[in-house]
């Protein structure tokens, strides 16, 4: 069993800490899944509110829009990682 975590280790840990090669005001955010869930409420609040929708592709555009939106957000918006610093 050793062997094999072993190597199990050897190829997946170096994964794992690659967060550390980053500057340590970036760490924080990059192991948590806040913008994540963040994009899931936008969603959630916006399918309910809806509520009813008459085919998949309606769904679809909800989505997309909400989707760009959120890309618009992120390219002009407040910077989530400044990677010049």
């Amino acid at each position: 069993m050793a062997p094999k975590l072993a190597t199990w280790m050897e190829e997946n840990l170096p994964q794992g800490f690659a967060a550390f090669a980053f500057h340590r005001e970036h760490q924080r955010r990059l192991r948590t899944t806040n913008p994540l869930e963040q994009v899931y409420k936008d969603h959630t609040r916006s399918t309910r509110v809806t509520g009813f929708f008459p085919d998949k592709a309606s769904l679809l555009r909800l989505v997309s829009a909400i989707q760009a939106e959120t890309n618009d957000e992120w390219k002009t918006g407040k910077t989530y990682l400044n990677m010049e610093s």
